[in-house]
């Protein structure tokens, strides 16, 4: 009985000592290191040139007073819709006895010259942007009637090159087309400050020279003595009206209005700016070693102006040259302007105005279907990069070249493949060979 109670003591003795030694050895085993992992996968990485913009009118145009006098109250506000030839934007009466002066007279000859010089010189710039218009877009019709019958043949890069290639010398018509019409209107401007300033019958005898346009030359009435009022200031002896109307340039709206009350003006004073808002260019100012990354033609994402999508664009000028500004913590730095054209059409950005903020992405370099790997799970040893790939449960470390970079992810070119975990944030306790435990 005595000797069963020993071995049985015996037995309860070696068991505890077991329990203790295990107990003493697992403590002794390395712990698993929770961390945080990631799938190497493949998707889009682009590398941008990210910073501010702002919206501008692509072609402003300052309404001048071709003349010497006084200027009526402006009627119209900012924002106003305009119509080339029919809205009147300013009335002058030309009460200076200066605008009857031989030399008054020889300058208004002077600038119907020059404006007519003007004009004859925009019609071999209009028909050269007709003509590169009307090749652009068949060129445009025929990749797409060539890709519409073998879509093999031509990519779809291709037939957006030739429709970017003819939105440009669209936008490009259109802004001849208003240059043609600007001098246009100068040159009418010119005329009909000549024939204001010619003497009257009462002066110098019969007019050479009758106004051609009535709606630059308000007449209420045909010349002649049974339309003349002679109890009326507003008319001349030969009965036409001695205010001066100045009508709209262009289709557009007011932008500003430079001088709104009845004042003494001279020739040449501004008086309203005008423009089409829906005609909009971005400028964004770039950093002079950004800039010189950008190629014309770079696709640029327009984020944060307002709407509930972004919009595109293309970069259609890097300025050739840079200016000093001074940043927001007082250094100096050489940034460069880049000129971006907007590719949505006018209905998907009709609400963004002109000098709107916007927030641009200018793409420098992309590649869509590359093997990406977050830089938050990169780290330098030397000047090589490497990281942590977990094999099972174990790190590993792996050298890797990388491509291109951008601030989430960065282009592994060796050293890893699609499907690989690595470890993000690794921190100074992950070294070669620990146990990992993925963070729940």
């Amino acid at each position: 009985m005595n000797r069963s109670r020993g071995i049985a003591r015996k037995i309860i003795l070696l068991l505890m000592a077991t329990a203790v030694v295990g107990t003493i050895g697992y403590g002794l085993l390395p712990q698993p290191i929770e961390v945080d992992m990631a799938t190497i996968q493949r998707h889009l990485i682009q590398v941008t040139v990210d910073q501010d913009g702002k919206t501008r009118i692509r072609e402003r145009y300052v309404v001048s007073a071709p003349l010497a006098g006084r200027l009526l109250r402006v009627g119209m506000d900012p924002g106003d819709e305009v119509e080339a030839g029919k809205t009147l934007l300013a009335t002058i009466e030309p009460r200076d006895p200066a605008l009857l002066d031989d030399r008054a007279i020889a300058q208004a000859e002077a600038r119907v010259k020059g404006a007519a010089a003007a004009l004859l010189k925009m019609g071999p710039l209009l028909d050269e942007a007709q003509v590169a218009r009307e090749y652009t877009e068949n060129e445009l019709q025929r990749v797409r009637d060539a890709r519409r019958n073998n879509p093999l043949a031509i990519s779809a890069s291709e037939v957006d090159n030739k429709l970017l290639a003819f939105r440009q010398r669209s936008a490009l018509l259109r802004s001849v087309r208003h240059a043609e019409e600007i001098a246009r209107f100068e040159l009418e401007q010119a005329k009909s400050a000549l024939i204001r300033s010619l003497p009257t019958e009462s002066q110098a005898g019969p007019q050479e020279t009758e106004p051609t346009d009535p709606s630059v030359l308000s007449t209420t009435a045909n010349n002649g003595p049974n339309n003349h009022n002679p109890d009326n200031p507003n008319f001349d002896n030969s009965g036409r009206s001695r205010h001066f109307l100045i009508r709209a340039p262009i289709d557009g709206r007011i932008l500003r209005v430079f001088q709104e009350s009845s004042a003494v003006v001279v020739a040449g004073t501004p008086l309203l700016e005008l423009g089409d808002p829906v005609d909009l260019e971005v400028e964004i100012d770039v950093l002079s070693e950004d800039a010189v990354k950008i190629e014309t033609g770079a696709e640029v994402l327009l984020e944060h102006w307002g709407g509930e999508h972004g919009l595109k664009g293309r970069v259609r000028l890097v300025e050739p040259a840079a200016f000093t500004k001074i940043s927001t913590l007082g250094v100096e730095e050489q940034r460069v302007n880049v000129i971006v054209d907007l590719i949505d059409p006018p209905a998907a950005r009709m609400s963004l105005g002109d000098g709107f903020r916007v927030e641009a992405r200018i793409v420098i370099g992309q590649a869509p279907q590359a093997l990406c790997v977050p830089t938050s799970a990169l780290f330098r040893v030397g000047e090589r990069w490497a990281v942590f790939r977990v094999n099972g449960q174990v790190a590993s470390r792996q050298w890797v070249e990388l491509g291109l970079q951008n601030g989430l992810n960065a282009e592994v070119l060796t050293g890893l493949t699609e499907g690989d975990l690595v470890v993000v944030h690794p921190g100074d306790d992950v070294e070669e060979g620990c146990v990992l435990r993925r963070r729940e």
